[in-house]
């Protein structure tokens, strides 16, 4: 993945954990414990059974949605795999609202870049 486009998912990924009320998950299991490079019996040991799974649209792996719930809040939360099993990525977004941020991630800019005269 070129640098300007991981750039852009992170900073996705960081602005929508922004928009959240993630310091009231911070010491969930999933939020606390998983770690990239992690495999998916070990995400289930931590968060057990997601309530979905499906195959990532962008990049070859898979994606588990969660529920995540505190006394008076809920809150989706995903970890995706790449396509050797291992955690890649984790968020307080749906795996659909992650990979439709990976997709607009990778379009071509729709600005002209000031080329051409």
């Amino acid at each position: 993945m070129n640098r300007s486009v991981y750039t852009l998912a992170t900073l996705i990924t960081v602005l929508a954990g922004c928009s959240t009320d993630s310091h009231v998950y911070r010491d969930q299991p999933l939020v606390a414990k998983v770690e990239t490079g992690m495999s998916k019996e070990q995400v289930e040991q931590i968060g057990g059974p997601p309530l979905s799974i499906s195959d990532r649209t962008v990049e070859p792996g898979t994606c588990f949605d969660y529920n995540l719930s505190q006394p008076g809040h809920q809150q989706r939360y995903n970890v995706s795999f790449d396509g050797q099993g291992k955690v890649d990525h984790k968020s307080f977004m749906t795996c659909a609202e992650w990979s439709h941020a990976q997709q607009k991630a990778r379009e071509p800019s729709r600005s002209s870049g000031g080329g051409g005269y």
